[in-house]
């Protein structure tokens, strides 16, 4: 536990070190923040907070730069904080009400991230296999293929070409979309898929359980895009990423798809007092590519349509203003 001065030297370095990303020395803190303390003993502080390993120099007689432990002193400092609301909250609600569709909302939603924080940006939708079907709709556009069309209950569309070894006719699709339509109606893709809940046995017939499979593997295959991002180049923009042999890691593994997603498995997964907001600082991050980042992210909806808002930047941030503005995301979005 650091001491209330030594965690005012810190948190003015920090401050200083995002701001010009710059090592600092002693002298810059005494002349640009009121430390109420002499130019020796905020040497001396530098000194210790080094020596406990939250502080480190570059170069010799360079000034100092914090580590990965400086800056979860200084993240757990402001997460223990009181955080009112926040006037970017009102801009996110602007763009939730614009949004016609939940890939608007989510590709706006990111887009705003990106601008207020000058960073890369992720909105995960909720998995569609949460969501409950409302209509089906089975189309027949020749004898042996038809266009399958799927509303869930919060009025995302999806569709999906399917063809038969066999003839079928128009007559038999509608049979089979009006039992469909009763036995599966509210109930999510998930239980459709695992059959809890629903009365598959009046589904049994061979063409019902092929329709039933090929729902399940479109909402699947929909299911795989749920991860909106912005904001790459403003991320490879940071001194931190100028040398492309430190940029190209990081761009590598945040362009996979299921690298990033994985990122967030384990967001909100347990109860804090940050309001179940996670904040992972360079080498905290799994992937060994991303030591050089920092990652902020919360999780909004309930229940198991449950997405998840994130900021992606370098472990030099400004951590104060990101963790406000995903808070506020997530504030926007938490009734989805």
């Amino acid at each position: 536990m650091l001491s209330d001065r030594r965690q005012k030297v810190l948190q003015a370095l920090i401050e200083e070190y995002i701001a010009n990303a710059q090592p600092v020395g002693s002298r810059t803190l005494v002349d640009r923040y009121r430390l109420g303390v002499s130019s020796a003993t905020v040497r001396n502080e530098l000194s210790v907070l080094e020596d406990e390993g939250y502080l480190t120099s570059p170069h010799t007689s360079a000034g100092r730069v914090p580590t990965d432990a400086g800056y979860r002193a200084f993240v757990d400092d402001l997460l223990s904080r009181e955080y009112g609301e926040d006037a970017t909250g009102g801009m996110f609600d602007n763009v939730r009400d614009a949004a016609t569709k939940m890939d608007d909302l989510m590709e706006q939603t990111s887009a705003a991230l990106s601008r207020l924080t000058d960073c890369l940006s992720v909105v995960v939708a909720p998995s569609l296999l949460a969501s409950s079907v409302k209509q089906i709709s089975l189309v027949s556009m020749s004898s042996r293929r038809m266009l399958m069309v799927v509303v869930t209950d919060d009025g995302q569309v999806f569709n999906r070409s399917v063809e038969f070894a066999e003839d079928v006719s128009a007559d038999e699709l509608a049979d089979v979309q009006n039992a469909l339509n009763a036995a599966l109606s509210g109930h999510s893709i998930s239980e459709v898929r695992k059959a809890e809940g629903v009365r598959i046995e009046a589904l049994s017939s061979p063409l019902a359980r092929i329709v039933i499979d090929e729902l399940v593997v479109c909402m699947a295959k929909a299911d795989e895009g749920r991860a909106h991002s912005l904001g790459m180049s403003a991320l490879l923009s940071k001194p931190e990423f100028s040398n492309s042999s430190a940029a190209l890691p990081v761009l590598q593994v945040l362009e996979d798809d299921t690298v990033l997603m994985h990122l967030f498995d384990d967001v909100g997964s347990a109860d804090k007092a940050s309001d179940s907001l996670e904040v992972r600082i360079g080498k905290e991050n799994s992937a060994s590519e991303l030591s050089g980042v920092s990652v902020v992210a919360a999780q909004y909806g309930s229940g198991a349509a449950q997405g998840v808002v994130a900021v992606i930047g370098p472990t030099r941030m400004d951590y104060s203003k990101v963790i406000s503005v995903v808070r506020s995301a997530k504030s926007a979005l938490k009734d989805l």
